[in-house]
């Protein structure tokens, strides 16, 4: 579906590593472009035609960023450089300051590594406790055992939306209403979510979402921070420097601006923001009732084909998302992930930054298969191919 819209897809290869960066369409490498060509100049900064165009563009897509997730406020959407930096600004400049010795953030063994780091390293600095939310027999999580890990210490739970590795969707907004029924705060990594499924803040009660671009067909290096504009408020900024300040004319007297530029200090990855908007654009044109049903069909498929060979071990056969993780018998995943790069087959292996995960699926890494709408059925006959004869596999390693 839409695979001419594609340029990377003209080559002779068969991408099948979207959880890891979706392609771009040349509709949002055009907009770069164009930008880089036509109007390079700084954002908010110049006081003539081309640095006030940047700002219209810039700030055009906040607005999109606001209306794709349902934001209410477009001061609650601040511009990162990804998910990582937005959950490190969460949880560093908001809740490094909230939380206090023996409070609990609740996670699970799932997540990924920029959702449990930032949250251990405040269990050095501060003395909180991070503790699991249990897997069912799928690995997924359930709002029952939300529920019984819940204590009088939780302050915090913290979850991807999808997972990157089970692909299991979370109940969000069941997760959200019972968390603020108990006082506390939910942040969302959405890096796998926004990319695939329509997401309501507002709806959904989210207090944080975290969400990359070059997972949803946007360029590398940008992100958003989404987060109630009474809680930004009391967000501490990470970095300082130009842009975000009235003035500061002494130690004592420094005066920041208000949301959301206190937040994006610097000059901004601007390119990207606006190749961003271009992809928001191109996602909701297509709309993700098509991109869920190919999705959807894809992976059925895939499934299928692959539970008939007995040489492999798939993870997590029950997930609803177009994620499918599995090992050869025998056979280390990165050496499968090599095989399959001979016929042009691009997969990813390894521990899919949820190092932590093993102790609830039992293996330490598998291969992962991350379909998007621009896959096709062909492409999956290929590779269960070179998957069904285990001896060729075999052969091809030694």
């Amino acid at each position: 579906m839409n695979r001419d819209d594609f340029p990377l897809l003209k080559q002779d290869i068969i991408y099948l590593d979207n959880s890891a960066t979706s392609l771009k369409p040349q509709t949002v490498i055009d907009k770069m472009n164009d930008y880089y060509t036509n109007y390079s100049a700084n954002a908010h900064r110049g006081d003539y035609d081309l640095s006030f165009k940047v700002d219209k563009e810039y700030e055009e897509t906040r607005e999109l960023v606001k209306n794709f997730i349902n934001a209410q406020h477009l001061e609650e959407i601040i511009f990162t450089s990804g998910a990582t930096e937005s959950l490190n600004m969460i949880i560093n400049g908001f809740f490094a300051n909230y939380l206090e010795a023996n409070d609990e953030v609740l996670i699970t063994t799932s997540e990924h590594a920029s959702n449990i780091l930032p949250w251990f390293n405040l269990v050095s600095e501060l003395g909180i406790k991070v503790k699991y939310i249990p897997l069912d027999s799928n690995y997924y999580v359930t709002l029952d055992n939300v529920k019984k890990s819940i204590t009088p210490h939780t302050k915090v739970i913290s979850i991807a939306g999808i997972t990157n590795v089970i692909g299991d969707i979370r109940p969000i907004k069941e997760i959200t209403k019972l968390a603020h029924e108990n006082n506390i705060f939910v942040v969302i990594d959405g890096a796998q979510m926004v990319p695939h499924v329509p997401i309501d803040v507002t709806d959904n009660d989210i207090d944080f979402l975290a969400f990359s671009g070059h997972k949803m067909l946007g360029p590398t290096g940008i992100g958003v921070l989404y987060g109630k504009i009474e809680l930004l408020e009391h967000l501490k900024p990470q970095k300082l420097g130009g842009g975000m300040n009235e003035s500061f004319d002494s130690p004592e007297e420094v005066y920041l601006k208000p949301l959301p530029t206190r937040l994006e200090a610097g000059t901004p990855n601007i390119a990207g923001v606006i190749g961003l908007g271009e992809a928001i654009k191109y996602l909701n044109n297509l709309g993700f009732a098509k991109i869920s049903s190919q999705e959807h069909a894809l992976r059925k498929y895939l499934l299928d084909k692959l539970l008939p060979l007995k040489h492999i071990d798939i993870i997590n056969i029950e997930s609803d998302s177009a994620i499918i993780a599995f090992n050869v018998n025998n056979i280390f995943s990165q050496d499968v992930a090599y095989y399959l790069n001979k016929y042009n087959i691009c997969v990813r292996a390894g521990n899919h930054c949820a190092k932590i995960l093993k102790s609830s699926v039992g293996v330490t890494n598998t291969v992962r298969i991350s379909l998007y709408f621009y896959n096709t059925f062909e492409e999956i006959d290929n590779l269960v191919e070179l998957l069904s004869d285990y001896d060729k596999i075999v052969k091809e390693m030694i």
